[in-house]
């Protein structure tokens, strides 16, 4: 067999820690585009968020960023939203949680946003405050 003469690996094509990335640009929103927070994931790279101003709206996530930057519930993101359709979006860019935090400091989010909230819903029965004791049953 020939000797493999590249130099590849699963790890090489990975590419470096995300922490030590440099540091990028702050990027604010511009007219046309609107700072969101996903509220839940659709799949098919859909996913559900919800605007600064409280409107709910249906985001896709650009071919981009699929499999690049991941995106989960309570992120914050900066949408492109589409001049004929006021119900749907396109994903431009995540912000990280210190990106998220600057923002919030220079007062460009409003004070109800919560930043990487990433609580879900649905809430299961022990978190409800259900209490019981077993000798009353």
């Amino acid at each position: 067999m020939p000797k493999n003469k590249g130099k590849g690996g699963k790890n090489r094509k990975r590419g470096k820690n995300e922490n030590e990335r440099e540091k990028r640009e702050l990027v604010f929103k511009e007219d046309g585009q609107e700072y969101a927070s996903v509220s839940k994931m659709l799949g098919n790279g859909w996913v559900e968020v919800t605007c600064c101003e409280g409107t709910k709206r249906l985001a896709h996530i650009r071919g981009a960023f699929r499999k690049k930057v991941w995106i989960t519930q309570g992120d914050l993101v900066l949408l492109g939203l589409r001049d004929y359709q006021d119900s749907k979006a396109d994903v431009i860019l995540k912000y990280s949680p210190d990106e998220a935090r600057m923002l919030k400091s220079y007062g460009e989010l409003p004070e109800h946003i919560k930043i990487n909230d990433t609580q879900i819903l649905d809430e299961s029965e022990d978190e409800l405050g259900v209490e019981f004791d077993i000798d009353e049953i």
